[in-house]
């Protein structure tokens, strides 16, 4: 069911049965903007211990590299489980330098760092809370310097979306049914609008048969 409809059939706040996912017994599906839908498992048969250090090995091949404190603000978990973990992964870790400071890659990836780069994708909207724009503390200087821009994409509420041009973000996204509402942080070209523009109108969206209105905020 709907985590309303769970919720309320308990007699709680729907949103406190996010803070029962740790458990392992509360699953959650996400579904953009709609409820999501929970259901009850098994209690999972792994020791909290080995399930955290699986969780920084899995942090660290996606958001690599990393830090401690960015690991335990993502998990939220207190800063000392998160120093904890990563000294218990210590022999499996390569320590690096990043524009930022230092941290941390799983030294099995070491290869795809220093592999060349492949071709970079002309236009992409990420939508909000996108395994790309997750990250933390200081990190998130790596993928934004600018301080303005930083708090217009990681705001205190919803997220917006970020419009990945060339490989760099270059402006928000924000979507109300079908109006698409994109906000750029530079002077886009010609070709890069009307690229945006038919990346926004090709949505996916499920039910909505209208065609998708984009409004520009320059």
């Amino acid at each position: 069911m709907t985590y309303g409809e769970a919720g309320h059939a308990l007699g709680e706040n729907p949103n406190r049965l996010r803070y029962a996912a740790p458990t392992g017994r509360v699953l959650i599906r996400w579904d953009g903007a709609r409820q999501p839908t929970v259901w009850t498992v098994s209690p999972p048969d792994v020791d909290p211990s080995e399930a955290r250090l699986e969780l920084a090995r899995r942090y660290l091949h996606i958001f690599g590299p990393a830090t401690r404190v960015a690991f335990a603000q993502w998990a939220g978990i207190a800063p000392a489980l998160g120093r904890a973990a990563f000294d218990a992964l210590a022999g499996s870790l390569t320590p690096v330098r990043t524009p930022v400071g230092d941290a941390w890659i799983l030294a099995t990836d070491e290869p795809s760092f220093r592999a060349a780069a492949r071709p970079i994708a002309g236009v992409r909207l990420l939508p909000s809370g996108d395994a790309y724009l997750l990250l933390q503390a200081a990190d998130r200087e790596l993928l934004v310097s600018q301080a303005d821009r930083r708090r217009a994409l990681w705001t205190p509420r919803v997220w917006p979306g970020g419009v990945l041009v060339g490989g760099e973000l270059a402006g928000t996204w924000r979507r109300a049914d079908t109006d698409v509402t994109i906000e750029p942080w530079r002077r886009l070209t010609r070709v890069e609008r009307e690229a945006i523009q038919d990346e926004a109108e090709s949505l996916p969206l499920p039910g909505v048969r209208a065609r998708v209105h984009v409004r520009w905020v320059d």
